[in-house]
């Protein structure tokens, strides 16, 4: 059994010691981020989401935020620590003092979402697991009247998330409330052979609470909150400038980044028509994509088969990523899964327990299919897993010696999310994408997030078309025109080869998570850059493995800091 490589308070200086007590007294405010970073102790509570808990929290990060300008810097893991520390906490409370904890109402990353996702991450191999789970089931009711109690703060004031939010987490809940997925905990247990009838049967009862609740919680979205919530899908400035803040880890300029994007798109096109031609001379990129959506030659049958695939090829990707990357033992397995229906459309990741006791695993959504081609999964496997975000958050949660718990368990998203975009392209980088349909996947997954950047910044700011666009088969669109959720929709999936089903999804990620669309796109830019100035400072001696070592052992970081650290 891997063991805690925390090392001993003793050892560690005052600003370490200060975030390891930070994390714990963190951990008994939110306990479900205890269960997602893998604290133990914190399984058998819910986190409080009602306006008392949300300001308890802030009080924390703000006490804290106080404590750790009164501690010395003794050394230069200190100095990464603290101006990593310092600038989450002030983001953390900018953001709670602009009111987003009364209006964070969306479909995939928003506490109604959370709360029944903590289910996931817990274990079943014991009967006090089992215990823990029976009572986070029934505490589901109470966090529910608490979050409502908080939107409701948000309504008195007329701080209100998009409409369309309120109705597409309205949705989600209907979901997980008329599918019962609850009831599959208490299917689960039954199945146990070794549960006492009483306990089964409080999970039972438990799984009956929490489908009620959230059904009861759908209708309060959409028969109430929606009638009171901002018609408007777009942030505006102030809020778009926080998310950048919040998501990038740098205050970058949204303009510059649009101009920026459109010449990564058109560069992306070109590629894409090129592989297009190899896969099937003379077919339209709409052609390529019905062929490779549609051919069961190029697709796995089955929701099982489909994931004992993923499995095999997160595998055979972390033996092969050996050859560039450092990898210990204990990051050697990623575990490849499917998540419950009403899930968001998108693969993610979730990261290893402190201890590594749970391993980091992907989470692949079926999206109610029972055929799955396979030419566009491939590259997202290396996305989620390796050498992704497995390589890149368990390899952090290892550097106990030089990062603090808090830096450990940390994620900033373009730091995230721009690492296994970068990876992606490392993978092209080292001629794994051999089969043009997998490169096609990689082509067309790096055209969502340039896609993703144009489009984000052109609904929340009100952005123009340029001039003279067009989509890829010469048809003139909207030139001149101010972006709306209708022509971002018609755009993406024209440009992206996604289904309509899959982009209305995003198009509600979008608008409801100001700024986390561009963090992709604009963190792949910044580690490409950062990887470019070490090799013109390196020249011949440049060495890409070493390079990516020393820039994983930083841990999370913000792109600020992200470049400042690896210049030195």
């Amino acid at each position: 059994m891997p063991s805690d490589p925390t090392p001993a308070a003793s050892e560690q200086s005052p600003i370490f010691q200060f975030a390891d007590r930070f994390v714990d007294e963190e951990s008994a405010l939110d306990p479900c981020m205890a269960t997602a970073r893998g604290v133990p102790g914190f399984d058998h509570l819910l986190t409080d989401l009602s306006p008392a808990g949300f300001q308890e929290r802030a009080d924390h990060v703000r006490n804290g935020l106080a404590t750790l300008a009164t501690l010395p810097v003794t050394n230069d893991d200190d100095r990464l620590a603290k101006g990593f520390i310092e600038e989450r906490f002030r983001t953390a409370l900018a953001e709670f003092d602009a009111g987003d904890w009364t209006r964070d109402i969306n479909a995939i990353a928003a506490p109604i979402g959370d709360l029944r996702a903590i289910f996931d991450l817990m274990s079943r191999d014991s009967e006090q697991a089992w215990h823990d789970i029976a009572s986070r089931l029934h505490a589901v009711p109470a966090a529910l009247d608490g979050l409502r109690d908080s939107y409701e703060v948000g309504r008195a004031q007329g701080t209100v998330a998009a409409r369309r939010q309120a109705f597409a987490a309205a949705e989600q809940c209907a979901t997980w409330a008329d599918d019962r997925w609850f009831d599959t905990l208490a299917e689960e247990a039954a199945a146990s052979d070794h549960l006492p009838d009483s306990l089964q049967e409080r999970i039972a009862a438990g799984a009956d609470r929490a489908i009620a609740a959230y059904g009861a919680f759908a209708a309060y979205l959409r028969d109430d909150y929606a009638t009171s919530a901002d018609p408007h899908d777009g942030c505006g400035a102030e809020r778009y400038r926080l998310g950048v803040r919040s998501f990038l880890g740098a205050d970058l300029d949204p303009a510059e980044m649009y101009e920026w994007a459109w010449g990564d798109f058109h560069r992306l096109r070109a590629e894409i028509a090129t592989t297009c031609a190899a896969i099937r001379p003379g077919a339209s990129f709409a052609e390529i994509i019905e062929l490779l959506d549609t051919d069961p030659n190029r697709a796995v049958h089955g929701a099982e088969a489909y994931q004992q695939w993923l499995q095999a090829l997160t595998d055979e990707a972390l033996l092969r990523s050996k050859q560039h990357f450092e990898i210990p033992p204990l990051m050697d397995r990623c575990e490849a899964l499917i998540p419950p229906a009403g899930s968001a459309a998108a693969a993610y990741y979730t990261g290893p327990s402190e201890d590594f006791t749970r391993p980091g695993r992907t989470w692949y959504p079926t999206l109610g299919r029972t055929q799955f081609p396979m030419w566009g999964d491939v590259t997202t496997c290396y996305h989620e897993s390796v050498p992704g975000h497995h390589l890149q958050i368990a390899y952090a949660k290892l550097q106990a010696a030089s990062l603090s718990r808090i830096q450990r368990g940390s994620f900033i998203s373009g730091h995230g999310e721009g690492w296994a975009l970068y990876a992606e392209a490392l993978c092209d980088e080292f001629g794994w994408f051999t089969n043009p349909d997998h490169r096609l996947g990689f082509l067309t997954g790096q055209m969502l997030r340039t896609v993703r950047v144009i489009i984000d910044i052109g609904m929340h700011l009100d952005a123009r078309i340029p001039q003279g666009t067009t989509l890829n088969d010469g048809t003139p669109f909207h030139g001149g025109e101010v972006w709306t959720p209708d022509l971002a929709f018609e755009f993406a999936v024209a440009e992206t080869g996604n289904t309509e089903e899959f982009m209305r999804s995003e198009i509600d990620r979008y608008l409801g998570w100001p700024a986390q669309a561009i963090s992709y796109k604009i963190g792949q830019r910044e580690w490409e850059a950062a990887r470019a100035d070490a090799q013109a400072h390196d020249g011949a001696a440049f060495d890409l493995k070493a390079w990516h070592t020393k820039a994983l052992k930083l841990g999370a970081i913000g792109l600020d800091q992200l470049r400042a650290e690896l210049a030195r």
